[in-house]
């Protein structure tokens, strides 16, 4: 009897591998941080117009959407720990200076567009809390350019942790929304589609929204800068997956919480904020501070990311230093840099008047003239066994990112054709 209550004890409480637990959350971060990112204000606003507009039926398209992201933002994170080196780097070493200044130009601009963007939610967010824009505005950019210039790269790191975790305020809103379980779960799993031109061009902009050209630079660079080697890398695969699960299922429950209300009494919305203003007579004033906590999160995480960003892979690609961790001092272009691109940014937002739709329109048409040029660049770098060795793509996985990056060039050209004449 004893003998068997000892056996009972040992199966009732298992062996934790704290050593495993341990090196994944040492790795933990540039997956989670860029995968989130990426529910900025235009993929809010995106997710918010298309539940309104067509209800559930886009859901199933987000599991879709999600192995795309996976697949690309895994071969960015490999590329870095193989070959401890950001992207603009590895292009400007395998296809010339030339090429690596036109994209980075490219990506200057667009990423100036995109920044734009995020402080253009950051006004729809005061809009919801009755805030002025000239006073959030000027805030929120003070706020990213300090946390940037005054702390190290594992404490900004951390802060942008708990703003990922803060976009898990959409969860409890689905419910304050009351939708219905049974049709939720049936659009899920089932695919619809139409060739609606409205729908048509819905489903392209949530397809195209989620994969960015600056994601894939700032992924690799911050996996660098974070010393993530060969040997870590199963973890950081492990963090790149729950980070890109995180991202859209946040994105899966804004269209449910939009879906259960707005669709069902035909309300149109235009922007994020309209979103969390039209839920307030339909599923509580506490579902729009939900909505609107979490515009103004993201519009702020994405505000200091997207300069971050740009700033790291100019400075990788013409050779200067680069990184949080060090002075004003130590990496002037890249903390001038940084700065520029805030000041740029909420500048033009505070301008009197100023078509905030059409910046982040603009943004979007940016990001797909750009996309289709990275990726081809990423899968020719990362089949190259003279860069990669035996981590280069599997056969299978060649294949499976091959058709991926395909698929997403054709849906970026054909976001880029049916966003002209909104220009």
């Amino acid at each position: 009897m004893a003998e068997k209550k000892l056996r009972i004890k040992e199966w009732s409480f298992p062996k934790i591998p704290w050593r495993t637990v341990a090196l994944f959350l040492a790795v933990l971060g540039p997956g989670i941080i860029t995968a989130n990112v990426d529910n900025d204000a235009g993929g809010i606003t995106t997710y918010s117009v298309a539940g309104a507009q067509f209800g559930y039926h886009l859901l199933f398209w987000i599991l879709v959407v999600t192995i795309s992201l996976i697949v690309v933002q895994e071969m960015c994170a490999r590329m870095g720990a193989v070959t401890q080196k950001g992207l603009a780097d590895l292009i400007r070493e395998g296809f010339g200076v030339k090429t690596t200044f036109f994209v980075l130009l490219c990506l200057i601009v667009a990423d100036i567009g995109n920044t734009m963007a995020e402080f253009s939610g950051v006004a729809w967010a005061g809009q919801v809390f009755g805030i002025s824009k000239y006073i959030i505005v000027p805030t929120a950019a003070v706020l990213v350019w300090l946390l940037v210039l005054k702390w190290n790269y594992k404490s900004v790191e951390r802060i942008f942790l708990i703003a990922c975790s803060i976009y898990l305020v959409y969860l409890p809103s689905v419910f304050l929304a009351h939708p219905d379980w049974h049709k939720v779960w049936y659009y899920t799993f089932v695919p619809t589609f139409s060739l609606n031109k409205d729908y048509l061009l819905m489903f392209i902009g949530v397809i195209g929204t989620t994969i960015a050209p600056w994601m894939q630079f700032y992924i690799q660079s911050a996996v660098v800068e974070k010393g993530i080697g060969t040997e870590d890398y199963p973890y950081s695969r492990l963090d790149v997956i729950v980070g890109c699960i995180m991202t859209d299922v946040v994105a899966w429950f804004i269209i449910v919480a939009c879906g259960a209300t707005l669709f069902v009494h035909h309300i149109t919305i235009q922007t994020g904020a309209d979103a969390a203003l039209a839920l307030k007579p339909l599923a509580g004033k506490y579902c729009t501070i939900l909505f609107g906590v979490g515009l103004l999160n993201a519009s702020i995480f994405s505000a200091s990311i997207l300069p971050l960003a740009t700033s790291y892979y100019v400075c990788e690609a013409f050779g200067f230093e680069s990184g949080i961790d060090r002075k004003f001092k130590q990496a002037p272009v890249f903390y001038t840099l940084y700065t520029l691109m805030i000041c740029i940014g909420a500048g033009v937002v505070l301008i009197p008047h100023v078509n905030l739709e059409a910046i982040l329109l603009l943004s979007q048409v940016a990001n797909g003239i750009l996309l289709p040029f990275i990726l081809i660049y990423m899968l020719l770098l990362i089949n190259n066994k003279k860069l990669m060795g035996k981590y280069v793509n599997s056969p299978v996985f060649n294949w499976i990112a091959w058709t991926t990056t395909i698929i997403m060039i054709g849906l970026t050209l054909a976001l880029l054709v049916t966003s002209l004449p909104g220009l």
